[in-house]
């Protein structure tokens, strides 16, 4: 039976930068790495709206991307 085990947990947060010509919205994104592997979904968030309160630009979305190591 194979196992996965969580190898690391990063924080992606996307920004509206605002619209181009064509009124299409642009989007930046800030990746964090590092982030602790039993962070909780409200601890993520909270960080998010602290940095986002930083940002002159308004945060879009609010990811957490996990990686894992899958064993046999």
């Amino acid at each position: 039976m194979a196992n996965a085990f969580l190898k690391s947990t990063r924080l992606r947060l996307v920004f509206e930068f605002g619209t181009d010509g064509m009124v299409k919205p642009i989007y930046k994104n800030k990746i964090f790495n590092n982030i602790r592997r039993d962070a909780t979904a409200s601890e993520l968030y909270q960080a998010a709206q602290a940095i986002g309160a930083l940002s002159a630009h308004s945060i879009w979305a609010i990811e957490r991307n996990d990686s894992f190591d899958i064993d046999a």
